[in-house]
């Protein structure tokens, strides 16, 4: 797989040589506009609703919509003005403990692989971040935009993985302020949590799967190989009365399920 990146972890003294390649792999099914009649897949011009014309690309600017309607128009000088970090590093600026960061800070994750002469110092940091269940807190700039970063052991490897800025999540604090009159009664708290216990089982990545992916790349083959497949019916699920009734429902569904594994 081509590298995405290539540069140097930096922490303290010590620079590791790493190129950086995506751990994720998309497996989703794409699909392509097409004119009915030919087969031919549809092209996008730029096309300006204004002047009902297609715009050439020596005509076109990047703009900035700062209130509604109005633009301000940017040209390259514009942004080669603005201050940059060019430099090649993963620079580490921090080590933390991994349960202090929320899940939801993450973004997108990758791989760094050591470059030539450089595997001992690459196992030493893999190693130390293992031992000690540390994760390392970074600085990296891909393409063009500066992100936050974490560093961590991952199968004897380090996986980077970019992250959001505290200001780009969204506060659940409607979510919050909604809930504040909700009155929880014991009995309902106690069915809940025994329905969390009886479905608490060590997770397994490799038992899940997509399968809406398996069953429309079945559909796909089928409709290629000029085989007809019937739609099957969803089975419908049982609407409980109330809370307790569907906690209950729950629970025996539950025990039933682990009684058969």
């Amino acid at each position: 797989m081509r590298n995405v990146w290539s540069g140097y972890i930096s922490f303290g003294l010590v620079t590791i040589p790493v190129s950086m390649i995506p751990a994720i792999e998309g497996k989703s099914v794409s699909f392509n506009y097409v004119h009915h009649d030919c087969g031919t897949p549809l092209k996008y011009d730029r096309v300006c609703p204004k002047c009902n014309a297609v715009i050439p690309w020596r005509d076109v600017s990047r703009g900035y919509e700062y209130e509604k309607g109005k633009w301000v128009l940017l040209e390259d000088e514009d942004f080669k003005s603005v201050p940059f970090p060019k430099n090649k590093n993963i620079d580490i600026v921090q080590f933390a403990d991994l349960d202090e960061i929320d899940p939801i800070l993450y973004d997108h994750s990758y791989y760094l692989i050591p470059q030539e002469g450089a595997e001992k110092a690459y196992a030493l940091l893999t190693q130390a971040l293992q031992l000690t269940h540390r994760i390392a807190i970074a600085r990296i700039v891909i393409k063009t935009k500066q992100h936050l970063a974490s560093v961590r052991y991952f199968q004897k490897a380090l996986v980077l993985e970019t992250m959001f800025y505290p200001d780009e999540i969204r506060s659940p604090e409607d979510i919050a302020l909604a809930l504040a009159d909700t009155t929880i009664r014991p009995n309902e708290m106690k069915m809940a949590r025994q329905l969390v216990e009886t479905m608490t089982e060590r997770f397994d990545p490799g038992s899940f799967q997509d399968e809406y992916r398996r069953e429309l790349i079945k559909m796909l083959e089928s409709k290629i190989s000029g085989i007809r497949v019937e739609s099957r019916p969803e089975k419908e699920r049982e609407e409980a009365k109330d809370l307790i009734a569907a906690l209950r429902a729950s629970v025996k569904s539950a025990k039933a399920k682990e009684e058969n594994n």
